[in-house]
């Protein structure tokens, strides 16, 4: 019993300490974005988003990017590491191998390798920002490969899969109604971390001259601390919400199956 209390407190304890380390910086963030002139609070910084074109636009641009990004990862991913898992495991790692290979890849030489193929995409399909939604899925892959594979990892793939095959589901019908639904979780897991990457990219962005949301913080920091502090703070809640609403996905997941 008393080895319980005692988890019970190391456990309370680790998490005020984790939550006093993470809220602290949120908090002086809030209060260095609503200082105000002699000394008063203003939410001057935080009305100042919504007047700022070029802010909002370059916040509309990571937003598509974001999703884009995402379902380019989803569709590229989820078929092929299904589909390796059933019919060619001897090519696993070489997959995971290409997946990863990005984190070893500092994202400086990215760009440098990156440049002279975005100079014919521009040509081909113009200089909007969303082209950066290629060089985004690359960026993405690593992180999601692993989210994917332990979602795969997690069920019988080759026991369903062969279970609706004989019952006359084509790869399609098995892939949309039978392997998306099993890792959901997985899926909303990969996608957020996709989402999270593409609303801090800077470097690409900035080097290859496009106007995202991190690349106008960045230029907001130079001439209005406050706005730039204020967006920053949004871009981290907005993450936040994201993460509780995957746990809570989870958590009806896990109560659906129990059910069942």
């Amino acid at each position: 019993m008393g080895s319980v209390v005692k988890q019970r407190v190391l456990r309370t304890v680790i998490l005020l300490v984790l939550g006093v380390y993470f809220v602290l910086p949120l908090i002086a963030m809030a209060e260095f974005s609503t200082r105000g002139r002699n000394g008063t609070r203003s939410l001057e910084s935080w009305t100042s988003i919504v007047d700022d074109e070029g802010l909002m636009e370059a916040l509309v641009n990571s937003l598509l990017l974001s999703i884009t990004s995402a379902v380019l990862m989803l569709v590229l991913l989820v078929p092929t590491m299904a589909w390796i898992r059933l019919r060619l495991p001897q090519l696993q790692r070489i997959v995971e191998f290409l997946c990863l290979l990005p984190l070893a890849i500092p994202a400086i030489v990215l760009v440098v390798g990156m440049a002279p193929l975005y100079a014919w995409v521009n040509y081909f399909l113009g200089d909007s920002a969303l082209t950066l939604t290629f060089a985004y899925t690359i960026l993405v892959l690593p992180f999601a490969y692993r989210a994917i594979d332990a979602g795969l990892a997690a069920i019988d793939l080759k026991t369903l899969a062969e279970a609706a095959r004989s019952l006359g589901a084509s790869w399609f019908t098995v892939l949309w109604k039978v392997v998306v639904p099993n890792i959901r979780v997985a899926l909303i897991g990969a996608s957020l971390l996709a989402v999270a990457l593409v609303l801090g990219e800077f470097t690409i962005a900035s080097l290859l001259n496009f106007d995202t949301l991190q690349v106008q913080v960045n230029l907001l920091g130079k001439r209005n601390a406050g706005v730039s502090i204020a967006v920053s703070l949004l871009c981290l809640l907005f993450a936040f919400v994201l993460l509780f609403a995957l746990s809570y996905v989870g958590q009806r997941r896990r109560q659906t199956v129990a059910e069942e």
